[in-house]
């Protein structure tokens, strides 16, 4: 993966605008939080393969990384984005990874569904 350009990203999100396509949204702090902290508590979010359609997309700066939304009857959006990659099949993955290079947050947005 690469260091988020807004540009490039911006591009794909607009590509896939008012189309139908499967996303990937996860976020975790998994085991890190028990791993450092006893008292902490595992928190995570996983949604994979759902099938939507947005009307426009957007990527915006935050403090220290980026978030995207998207925008259907509602709003999807993930947070804390870092890193970008698009595949040969021009799926657009995003991720967030913490300064230990950790997975913290992805979205993922496809024509076809990701594999299980």
């Amino acid at each position: 993966m690469k260091t988020i350009e807004p540009g490039i990203v911006q591009e794909y999100i607009d590509r896939y605008a008012d189309k139908f396509v499967y996303i990937h949204l996860e976020t975790t702090n998994g085991a890190y939080a028990k791993h450092f902290d006893k008292n902490a508590h595992n928190v995570g979010a996983y949604i994979r393969n759902a099938q939507i359609k947005y009307e426009r997309g957007k990527i915006v700066t935050t403090d220290e990384a980026y978030r995207v939304g998207l925008k259907t009857s509602g709003w999807i959006y993930a947070e804390g984005l870092t890193d970008y990659e698009i595949t040969e099949e021009g799926q657009l993955l995003l991720a967030g990874h913490d300064p230990e290079g950790r997975l913290m947050v992805a979205l993922e947005i496809s024509e076809k569904p990701f594999d299980m």
